[in-house]
Order: structure tokens, then C-alpha cells, then sequence
């Protein structure tokens, strides 16, 4: 069997795009929300945008993920959330160093007004649309080139 220069490719010219498509690197996004719905919908929109999710319940699960040297380009956290709130858990990743973008999700505008005071972003009220989300992957995708 011949192998080197003589050799010739026999991937079609959709698997070779598929193939650069897949050499570009993936957005990761973390979702931090404690209603299951609202928390696979974030998941499953994010999937389908080509992003590496990771999604969790509460803010010290998210926390605990950083602590444990894990690393998002985006997190998107909910307001209201037990054992640790989404305003905790900004303040605390922010002390810890981190840079990720978070974004905020609230339920209504005086909850969104209280917790843009936590070191976000940006703060959207749920919920959160395709077009919302393509818009912040792409902003993430610009600040991280």
C-alpha cells in the first residue's frame, strides 16, 4: 500500500467543508438555571448553534465547576436560583479572576435592573431567543479573536 505524495483523497467536497467547519473551535457556554424547562430549551438551542454546553442548576454548581479549573467562553445565569443566586455567583467568579462573558437572565425588568449590578454583561429577560443567542455567540466569537 502506497502512502505520501502519490496517494489520493477520496473524501467528497461536502466532507471535506464538513471537515473545516469542524476545525473551527467550538464556542463552550455554560447555562446555570434551576427550572429543568427553561435550563434544557437554553441547552438544546445552544447545541444546535454548534456550542459545547455544559448546563447546571445553581450558582455554586457553577462555582464549584471554575474551582475544579474548568473554563466557558459565555455563561448564561438565572437571576433567581437556590443555594446560590445568580448575583453570588457572578460576584464570586468575577473574584476569583473570571473573564468569561456572563450573561444574565431574568424574569422581569426590576430583577434584571438589580442584577446588572453583579459585574454582567449584558442582561436579557427570559425567554431567551435563537436570534438572542446567535447575537451574543457572536460577540463572543469576536472578543475571543
Amino acid at each position: 500500500m502506497e502512502h505520501g505524495c502519490g496517494s489520493s483523497s477520496s473524501k467528497s467536497p461536502e466532507e471535506i467543508e464538513e471537515t473545516k467547519v469542524n476545525m473551527e473551535p467550538k464556542i463552550s457556554a455554560l447555562v446555570v438555571e434551576d427550572d429543568n424547562l427553561n435550563r434544557l430549551l437554553h441547552k438544546l438551542m445552544l447545541e444546535r448553534l454548534n456550542v459545547e454546553v455544559t448546563a447546571v442548576a445553581n450558582g455554586k454548581a457553577a462555582v464549584d465547576l471554575y474551582h475544579a479549573g474548568s473554563y466557558y467562553d459565555v455563561i448564561f445565569m438565572d437571576s433567581k436560583m437556590p443555594i446560590m443566586d445568580g448575583a453570588q455567583a457572578t460576584k464570586e467568579l468575577r473574584a476569583m479572576g473570571v473573564k468569561s462573558m456572563i450573561v444574565g437572565v431574568a424574569d422581569d425588568v426590576s430583577e434584571r435592573n438589580k442584577f446588572m449590578a453583579s459585574c454582567l454583561e449584558q442582561c436579557f429577560l427570559k425567554p431567551l431567543s435563537r436570534g438572542l443567542f446567535e447575537a451574543i455567540l457572536q460577540k463572543v466569537k469576536k472578543d475571543n479573536n
